[in-house]
C-alpha cells in the first residue's frame, strides 16, 4: 500500500516540476492550459516568476518528502494547493470569474494524496 502512496505522490511531484519547467522555459505554451492570457513587461515578469515557483516548489517539497522521510515537508504543498483551491472558488464567488472545477478537483485529490501521505510514509516516529 505504501509503494502505491508513494507513487500517488511522486507522479504529481514530477508533474508540477515539468509544469514550473515549462513556466521557465517557454511559458506561451503553458499558459493556455491554465486559461491565462501572458502579459507584457512587469506583468510577464510576474506570471513567469510566481507560476513557476509555484510549481516548483510543489514538486520539490513533494520529493524531499519522500526523500527524507519528513512529515513537515508534505505540509507546504498542501497549504499551496489548498489555499490556490479555495482562491479560485473565491475568485468564482465573488469576482465573476469561471468555476475551473476541472483545476480544483485535481488541487482537492492531490492535497488529500499528500495528507494520508504525511500520516503513512515519513520515518520519523
Amino acid at each position: 500500500m505504501n509503494k502505491v502512496l508513494k507513487l500517488l505522490v511522486l507522479l504529481p511531484a514530477v508533474l508540477f516540476l515539468v509544469t514550473g519547467i515549462r513556466w521557465l522555459v517557454a511559458p506561451a505554451g503553458v499558459a493556455p492550459e491554465f486559461g491565462v492570457v501572458l502579459g507584457h513587461g512587469v506583468g510577464l515578469s510576474s506570471q513567469v516568476g510566481d507560476m513557476s515557483g509555484f510549481f516548483l516548489t510543489l514538486g520539490i517539497c513533494m520529493l524531499v518528502a519522500l526523500v527524507t522521510g519528513r512529515r513537515t515537508w508534505y505540509y507546504p504543498p498542501v497549504l499551496l494547493l489548498s489555499i490556490t483551491a479555495l482562491g479560485r472558488i473565491v475568485a468564482w464567488l465573488f469576482h465573476d470569474a469561471t468555476l475551473a472545477v476541472d483545476l480544483i478537483a485535481p488541487e482537492v485529490v492531490v492535497s488529500i494524496i499528500l495528507l494520508v501521505a504525511s500520516r503513512r510514509l515519513p520515518d520519523e516516529a
